[in-house]
């Protein structure tokens, strides 16, 4: 896709809205609660694919249930600034099972920030000694656990405003 922005109409807006807290929702029950008809209400989340708007449909797990009880936020620091460098990480970290959001930053020391699960602080320590300073490049890691979480969303604002 180019980047031209897909037009988004009122309707396509609140089909967002809707999916965004349950994409489960039936096309007919997403038709009736956005003021279409079945069929051109599919037409639509059809379309919204298409233009990757939307890009997924998940089940959002609660990672307490399955005993990860720890969440690290991670500041890394790379050696060196070049492509090869920052190619190779990435691929190494999208491998890491613990790692669940991973972006590159600028306006800070750090040149990744990174978010890892984990059940413990001996699975952090593990995680942090075994893989992810072992990985070429990184020479400094500052990590922040969380003591409670806030605000988890993952609804975005589909709002014209």
């Amino acid at each position: 896709m180019d980047n031209m922005l897909p037009a988004l109409d009122r309707l396509d807006r609140r089909i967002l809205q809707v999916l965004q807290d349950n994409a489960e929702v039936s096309n007919l029950e997403l038709a009736e609660r956005v003021g279409l008809s079945p069929t051109p209400c599919a037409r639509r989340v059809k379309r919204l694919f298409a233009e990757g708007v939307i890009t997924h449909q998940v089940a959002m797990v609660d990672p307490r249930k399955l005993g990860l009880n720890l969440t690290a936020h991670i500041s890394i620091t790379m050696d060196r600034h070049t492509p090869d460098r920052f190619e190779a990480f990435e691929e190494t970290v999208l491998a890491l099972p613990e790692v669940v959001d991973c972006c590159v930053v600028t306006g800070q020391s750090a040149d990744y920030l990174m978010k890892a699960v984990v059940r413990d602080m001996a699975h952090y320590e593990q995680f942090l000694l075994g893989k992810l300073t072992r990985i070429p490049g990184v020479t400094g890691v500052h990590s922040s656990f969380e003591l409670r979480r806030v605000v988890t969303r993952t609804a975005i604002s589909v709002s014209e405003d």
